[in-house]
């Protein structure tokens, strides 16, 4: 825990250094009221810290946009830690409100610098030259930038948000991988080949086979790489989401959430083997000659600027926050909300459009079936696969849960007010980490009984009683007679009080469409050819997922691809 907080406050710190010059170093605090900010989840967290006597007497938050039912425990819990403890070095993001609380912290560490007694004047960026620049820093990106950058190449990551992590920090889930150590140690059977044939099925073998085949055969190495000294990920954990045979989505101890974890792990392994990351830095457009990528035009604060480079890594996200792209793709998906962050737009698809480069597959967006509709946070399917069911307004189970996304979205929005319930004992709740995030969250609905329980749901309680019951001796026979459910995720007789429930309804969560790869994330064009230094990784690719992505895959995908890419540029530059 100590080393995570270390972790936490080397990160802030690199962050608050990154974006401003610093004259000059004093530990006291100066007196007087400083002004601090950082992004949350629903935009800019300002913050004022009051200073008496070189100790800080007030801390509170003067303008921020997060919506109070994620927030208010959050933004509590860690002004008053800070308070207490005089300082951010301590303190833990709070689980389920992990982006509100880290907007946070970064705002009480900019104010603290600045009590300090730093100087702090805007960066001027000039034209410049690196190797490889990286246009993105989401796990994709960063782990492009750790490889190419321990490699020996000259890095340059451009974020056009004001923190790392794009839809990574969002994700709760796990890196699904096959054959690997850690399923070893905990004895679990599973394949390359059953992995494969899980992905292709899950997307409806729409899958570009040679992709798919990569994305398995790198699986257990990009678990030991992101293991390694250098990066230090715990994924020791592993269980099974939906569309999958066996266990496999790896993740920290305890079924913690993968991106809070890996996110910062990343980030200091790129920086602390050379790449640089300039946030609040916009790529608008990668510069072409004779048909190959030779650098990026960037936009910030203080105007436009160049970066040269020998190959650029497109690692900018997929479109899921972009209404306009969305409807353009699926007319069906207007009004629904979205899991993305804001960033995720699409900003690269008009970038390459001089390069001809070949778009695949962008009618194919997600939805996830498993959103809180009272917080907008996506619930991981983790929780499933340790043992919830799914009932509707009804109380009676409807769909056989570890089926995969499309189907179960598509069940619930044909029952009764189109939203239903996830349903749990104590026993799923001290299996799994990540639903204490949803309790700090005021996500969970409890009762004492499943009576008790029944009455606040506003649900006939014999028809609940009669669900688990049914559910029960299905977990008991192992088979489930109603729906087929995979017996590897019924873990748990749903028999011990209290009992829990979350309501939840679809809303659009991944875009499976993108630039079109090949299995070297080389940038393919409309001809079939690859388009000389040009490389892509993550969600702003296509043709790896098909028409419906497992869970546990994205966060392989970006992994996995993000060092493919890296790996191949460094190969380039060789030539």
């Amino acid at each position: 825990m100590k080393s995570n907080k270390l972790l936490k406050l080397f990160i802030s710190l690199f962050f608050i250094l990154s974006c401003i010059s610093c004259n000059r170093l004093s530990k006291d605090l100066h007196d007087g009221t400083f002004v601090g900010t950082g992004r949350g989840h629903n935009g800019i967290i300002e913050v004022e810290i009051l200073v008496e006597n070189g100790k800080i007497t007030e801390a509170k938050i003067i303008n921020d946009h997060e919506a109070s039912e994620i927030s208010s425990k959050a933004k509590d819990h860690i002004l008053a830690a800070f308070l207490k403890d005089q300082s951010t070095s301590m303190l833990d993001v709070v689980s389920g409100a992990s982006i509100t609380s880290n907007g946070l912290l970064d705002a009480l560490d900019m104010a603290l610098a600045k009590a300090q007694g730093y100087e702090t004047t805007t960066v001027t960026y000039h034209d410049t030259s690196c190797d490889i620049v990286i246009i993105g820093a989401g796990n994709a990106g960063l782990t492009a930038a750790t490889e190419a950058a321990r490699n020996g190449a000259n890095v340059i990551v451009l974020e056009k948000m004001d923190t790392v992590g794009g839809n990574s920090r969002f994700s709760t889930g796990g890196l699904n991988a096959a054959y690997t150590k850690e399923q070893e140690r905990l004895g679990i059977k599973d394949s390359k080949t059953s992995f494969f044939n899980d992905t292709m099925k899950g997307g409806k073998y729409m899958n570009d086979p040679a992709l798919v085949h990569k994305l398995v055969d790198e699986s257990a190495g990009i678990v030991e790489w992101l293991q390694q000294p250098f990066i230090g990920a715990d994924l020791s954990d592993v269980g099974i989401f939906g569309g999958s045979s066996h266990k496999r989505a790896h993740r920290p101890k305890g079924g913690g959430a993968i991106g809070a974890h890996l996110v910062p792990l990343l980030s200091k392994a790129a920086v602390e083997n050379g790449a640089e990351i300039r946030l609040n830095n916009k790529v608008i457009d990668i510069i072409e000659e004779n048909g190959a990528a030779v650098g990026v035009t960037v936009s910030y604060s203080g105007g436009k600027y160049n970066i040269r480079s020998r190959a650029v890594i497109i690692a900018s996200g997929g479109f899921a926050a972009n209404p306009d792209m969305v409807v353009m793709y699926q007319a069906a998906l207007a009004g629904f909300g979205t899991t993305n962050h804001k960033g995720a737009t699409g900003d690269a698809f008009a970038m390459v459009k001089k390069f001809d480069a070949e778009l695949t597959q962008m009618e194919y967006i997600q939805i996830h079936p498993t959103v809180s509709t009272s917080t907008g946070i996506m619930v991981t399917e983790a929780v499933i696969g340790n043992g919830a069911i799914l009932v509707n307004k009804s109380g009676k189970r409807f769909v056989n849960e570890n089926e995969t996304r499309d189907i179960v979205s598509a069940a619930i929005l044909k029952g009764p007010g189109k939203i239903a319930f996830i349903v749990f004992d104590q026993k799923v709740r001290e299996s799994l980490k990540a639903i204490e995030g949803y309790a700090e969250a005021g996500m969970l609905i409890q009762g004492a009984t499943l009576t008790e329980l029944a009455g606040k749901l506003g649900i006939n309680e014999t028809v609940l009683e009669e669900s688990l019951n049914k559910y029960n001796k299905f977990q008991a026979e192992g088979k489930d007679e109603d729906f087929g459910r995979n017996p590897n995720s019924m873990n748990h007789q749903l028999s011990r009080a209290p009992f829990y429930a979350i309501e939840v309804a679809p809303a659009i969560h991944h875009t499976m469409g993108g630039l079109k790869i090949n299995p070297n994330a080389q940038v393919m064009r409309k001809n079939g050819n690859p388009i000389p230094g040009l490389y892509a990784a993550g969600e702003v690719t296509g043709g790896i997922h098909g028409a419906e992505r497992l869970g546990g895959n994205a966060v392989a995908d970006v992994c996995i691809f993000g060092k493919i890419a890296a790996d191949s540029a460094l190969k380039s530059l060789k030539k």
